[in-house]
């Protein structure tokens, strides 16, 4: 089960004890928008029982980007408009049934055959509306921007932007409470994307895990990422093996070699 937390007026993060997880949803005068629905048809299901909780208006959704946990509880949402990268709808078509199998053997090695078979039961639904830079939404009085900042933590993060509120969906672009994930991140274009976040000037942050945060937060997590961005280019110029820049990371158990290649 989840919990509330407004973090604005409208803009609300659902909390899950599972992978420690954070999606959203913005209210409007018209309309609501979910970012992110979740790593099951289960979890999707709670989410949009507790949305319809907040409020009756008709939603829409937006997936920051593939990878299970914010993309796989989609289809308890369904038929809504779908909101994404372009890429994310192309991760998903090449590689959401790689996915699917990987986290449902996971967690039945983990003895969790209940959510194993959740997921191994998904139906995945494919994002509609694509998004290539920058998209804007009329929620009814209520401006969202979704904005795309490059490579980063994937090749195809969104950003959800809601102006009025001061608020910022970064999706796992930060984390709070655990390191960022490298599986299939762009380390050296990782600290632009969060300048760019910086850029917007938002007061609070909502990470894709943990709890919100402030600005400050993005900036310390941004001075960890430089690191981690000249070890790559040390890696890339021959000055170091990968070995040692793994060894010299702020997040030595997560950083793998793949990525220090990119």
């Amino acid at each position: 089960m989840g919990r509330w937390i407004e973090a604005a007026d409208g803009v609300l993060v659902r909390r899950y004890q599972e992978l420690d997880l954070s999606v959203g949803l913005v209210v409007g005068g018209e309309s609501c928008l979910i970012v992110d629905t979740g790593g099951d048809a289960g979890q999707g299901a709670e989410l949009a029982a507790a949305v319809r909780e907040v409020t009756p208006l008709p939603w829409q959704v937006v997936l920051t980007h593939s990878h299970f946990d914010h993309s796989f509880g989609t289809e308890a949402f369904a038929p809504c408009a779908v909101w994404a990268h372009r890429r994310c709808r192309a991760d998903l078509v090449a590689n959401g049934e790689q996915q699917r199998e990987k986290w449902a053997r996971h967690y039945r090695e983990l003895g969790d055959a209940k959510v194993a078979d959740r997921i191994a039961a998904v139906r995945l639904v494919l994002p509609d509306y694509l998004v290539d830079d920058y998209a804007q939404l009329d929620l009814g009085g209520r401006r969202v921007d979704l904005r795309h900042f490059g490579p980063a933590h994937s090749d195809h993060d969104l950003v959800v932007h809601v102006p009025e509120a001061g608020a910022v969906f970064a999706g796992d672009l930060v984390e709070e409470g655990a390191p960022p994930q490298f599986g299939d991140a762009f380390p050296q274009d990782w600290p632009s994307a969060l300048d760019r976040i910086l850029a917007l000037d938002a007061p609070i942050v909502l990470p894709g895990h943990g709890d919100p945060v402030d600005r400050h937060f993005v900036r310390g997590q941004r001075a960890e990422l430089v690191l981690v961005a000249e070890l790559c280019r040390e890696v890339a110029a021959g000055t170091l093996t990968a070995e040692q820049a793994v060894a010299r990371s702020p997040y030595p158990e997560e950083l793998t070699l793949a990525a220090l290649a990119r």
